[in-house]
């Protein structure tokens, strides 16, 4: 493969007026290609790594987007980089985030500097910034990073830069936010408040039963609902561009990737129950009903329901309850902690709210809750009793 290659990646070289990678004597392998009428270097430890650096210089000359670094500063970087690298491939809202902290934040400060002058030391001093002087938090401060992180990421792959100052960086600790999961109680206060009939009652149940996320259940869709083997393709959601009177859309779920839950019989005897009133309010509407992502909660007159309406609702319920502090996300931290105490796995829950790990799983829900503190003592109990005389 290297071989191979190695040969198309000669044919362009030499056609651009350059020549072959070669073994230095200090160990490290070096290449040059004539880019833009200048004679560039690429060095690596392995010939692979020059000619992947190589050949990512060469298309970004071809794509007319290569810079001499040395001219090159950061701000400049940053602009190419999301029009170029992020744009093609991003979702429109996630998009719209990195340019709004990379224009509020990371230009204002690092802007100006050259890409090859900077380093960790300009970082962290803009990171310490961001909190101690504009009061960012942890998190806020940590998804900077993410972006700014990136994007050298992809400067060090055209050997603009020879590492990632933002490796060597620290990001303020972030202290876990306590979940407050509805109890037993508030469940079935919950319940009995959103009876057949109530706005958007169906769409709470199916949230709070199967810990879809709030766009995901708005964007769940009849085609992702299997009624033959009971189960649901999580693979979209509802999304909102970031931008005054932006509009909704249907985008891939939170880590572009689709999940198929099996649902409790309950969830699934409701949606055939949700089909067939659709159905009938569709009949209603005639020449008005508009459904065009064939969405499974609608309004009457099939239009999509916008996620912060389906908040507000909820947040009116939650009131009632005397939880004014819930959220809906708290609709799948229920879900998640019920799963757990009922018996099942970590990795079954994982899989049921589509993390990315069982690990990160465990970082949110490892807390251990008194009701299973007891059952584990009674379970050690009886285990030791086995033993005794």
């Amino acid at each position: 493969m290297i071989q191979e290659m190695t040969l198309q990646m000669t044919k362009k070289i030499n056609a651009k007026g350059s020549g072959c990678p070669y073994k230095r004597k200090d160990g490290r392998w070096e290449a040059r290609a004539t880019i833009n009428g200048k004679r560039r270097s690429f060095y690596g430890d392995k010939q692979s790594d020059v000619l992947r650096a190589m050949r990512a210089a060469l298309a970004a000359a071809d794509d007319g987007i290569y810079f001499e670094p040395s001219r090159l500063r950061v701000g400049q970087w940053l602009e190419t980089w999301l029009d170029e690298y992020v744009q093609p491939s991003c979702k429109p809202l996630t998009l719209a985030t990195y340019r709004s902290r990379t224009v509020t934040h990371i230009i204002p400060a690092l802007g100006n500097i050259k890409l090859t002058e900077l380093n960790a030391t300009h970082i962290q001093a803009f990171y310490n910034d961001l909190t101690r002087r504009e009061g960012l938090s942890p998190k806020t401060v940590k998804n900077i990073h993410g972006i700014l992180h990136k994007c050298l990421s992809q400067a060090v792959k055209l050997r603009y830069i020879a590492y990632n100052p933002a490796d060597a960086c620290e990001t303020p600790r972030m202290e876990a936010r306590e979940i407050k999961p509805l109890t037993e109680t508030e469940i079935s206060d919950f319940l009995k408040l959103i009876q057949d009939g109530e706005e958007l009652c169906d769409l709470f149940r199916v949230a709070l039963f199967t810990g879809m996320r709030e766009g995901e259940i708005c964007g769940l869709s009849w085609d992702a609902v299997n009624f033959r083997d009971g189960v649901i393709t999580v693979k979209q959601q509802l999304q909102k561009e970031k931008k005054k009177g932006g509009v909704f859309y249907i985008a891939t779920t939170k880590n572009d990737k689709a999940r198929t839950i099996t649902p409790a019989p309950y969830v699934m005897n409701l949606l055939r129950q949700v089909r067939l009133r659709q159905s009938e309010a569709a009949l209603k509407a005639g020449g008005a009903w508009e459904n065009k992502w064939n969405l499974v909660f609608t309004n009457p007159l099939g239009r999509y329901i916008v996620p912060q309406t389906a908040l507000k609702r909820f947040k009116a319920v939650a009131r009632q309850i005397g939880r004014p502090d819930a959220r809906f996300h708290d609709m799948r931290h229920t879900y998640a902690v019920a799963s757990i105490q009922e018996g099942d796995d970590i990795k079954t829950v994982q899989s049921n709210l589509g993390h990315a790990t069982a690990s990160f799983t465990l970082d949110v829900y490892g807390h251990v809750s008194e009701k299973m503190k007891q059952e584990s003592a009674a379970r050690m109990e009886r285990f030791i009793e086995k033993f005794q005389a």
